[in-house]
């Protein structure tokens, strides 16, 4: 089938360039053939009268002129015939090496998209030259754009098996866990008591939160999740998650301070998604920050933009993390976030969120125990 789709394209290819060619001979035999004897008859006029006068006899003048006319037409259609032979062949020649030309980028790029359906999504089509976007033809900027679909198809797909293994990861602990306390009970080796239980039920739990975690992160990252905008004001937003995680700091012992001038203007947003971005990102630097301290919010109007940041003094990011941060299931120090419960997709949740309000989200950190700050920007509404 490929095989056959390769030769209808260059016989449409052939046959386009001689279409255009013999259109160009028909509209020139037509021209030609309107306007021949006008021409001659113009152009004879003077000569007629003059081989009249000369030869004496008007009959003979105008079957000389009969004659003259018949040959000069003759010779018209003679010149026409040749330039047409001679245009259909030039036509064959250039149609076979441009069909080439056109038509190898084609088939090349029609063998590699067979070769992506099958899961080779490395390939890619070879772009001629190092041609400047300006100097590249409709050819090259097909190419530069299917192998731009390839690397896009590419990365999905690692991001596909990177997800199934980061899954089966997280899920293995607390399943392991109460595999061993299933076990353990029915042996006997465990005893049948309420911490017994609670353990199995805490394991439990974080498979649940990780199963609604995902399905979150899927319709977030589809972007098919439903969003309601109205004008809010982002001390609202704070304070509803301050309340929410008070207790949670009062009992761990760290100090959160909110510093939000009443003057801000409103921003427009999903009240309930940008509640859950600063529950998610208020209660990240609780769980990163040690008893004593302290966590700091803010907010400031900079240009047409909210910036709200969170500060923290705990344990801070390394440098080198800092780019991945909002990677989903990438951990700084795998063995104490898992310890702490989180999925580690909270912070992607929250950069989809606030990538879908049109603002942007970023990390900071001087580095290791020196604390960290995360911020996002949202619109502001202007009356």
């Amino acid at each position: 089938m490929l095989i056959t789709i390769r030769r209808h394209l260059a016989w449409k290819l052939f046959f386009s360039y001689l279409i255009v060619v013999v259109v160009g001979v028909i509209v020139l035999a037509t021209a030609a053939e309107l306007t021949i004897p006008s021409s001659f008859q113009r152009h004879m006029a003077a000569m007629g009268s003059m081989m009249g006068q000369m030869l004496g006899d008007a009959t003979m003048g105008m079957d000389l002129d009969a004659d003259l006319f018949s040959n000069f037409r003759a010779a018209v259609n003679e010149a026409l015939f040749l330039a047409a032979l001679v245009s259909v062949l030039a036509a064959i020649i250039v149609s076979v090496l441009f069909s080439r030309r056109i038509v190898a980028p084609v088939q090349e790029m029609m063998s590699i998209s067979q070769r992506i359906a099958e899961g080779h999504y490395d390939e890619r089509v070879n772009i001629p030259g190092r041609l400047r976007p300006s100097e590249m033809d409709e050819l090259a900027n097909l190419a530069v754009s299917f192998n731009q679909m390839a690397s896009k198809l590419d990365r999905t797909e690692s991001m596909r098996r990177q997800l199934i293994g980061d899954v089966a990861h997280e899920l293995r602990t607390p399943l392991s866990t109460i595999k061993a306390s299933m076990e353990g009970l029915i042996d006997g080796v465990l005893p049948a008591e309420v911490e017994t239980y609670q353990q199995v039920h805490r394991e439990a739990d974080r498979m649940q939160r990780l199963v609604h975690d995902l399905q979150e992160l899927s319709r977030v990252e589809a972007g098919v999740f439903e969003m309601e905008f109205r004008g809010v004001q982002i001390a609202d937003l704070v304070e509803a998650a301050r309340v929410r995680l008070e207790l949670q700091f009062i009992e761990k012992g760290v100090d959160l301070e909110v510093a939000i001038p009443s003057n801000l203007p409103s921003i427009s947003a999903d009240e309930n998604r940008m509640g859950q971005v600063l529950l998610n990102l208020i209660g990240n630097a609780l769980q990163y920050t040690p008893p004593k301290a302290k966590v700091h919010i803010s907010a400031a109007q900079v240009e047409h933009k909210m910036v709200v940041s969170i500060r923290d003094t705990g344990v801070g990011i390394p440098l080198e993390h800092l780019p991945h941060i909002f990677t989903r299931f990438y951990r700084v120090d795998k063995s104490r976030s898992r310890a702490g419960g989180g999925s580690g997709i909270g912070l992607t949740i929250a950069k989809h969120i606030v990538e879908a309000h049109e603002g942007h989200i970023w990390a900071e950190s001087p580095g290791t125990g020196k604390g960290s700050t995360f911020s996002f920007t949202l619109p502001v509404m202007f009356e």
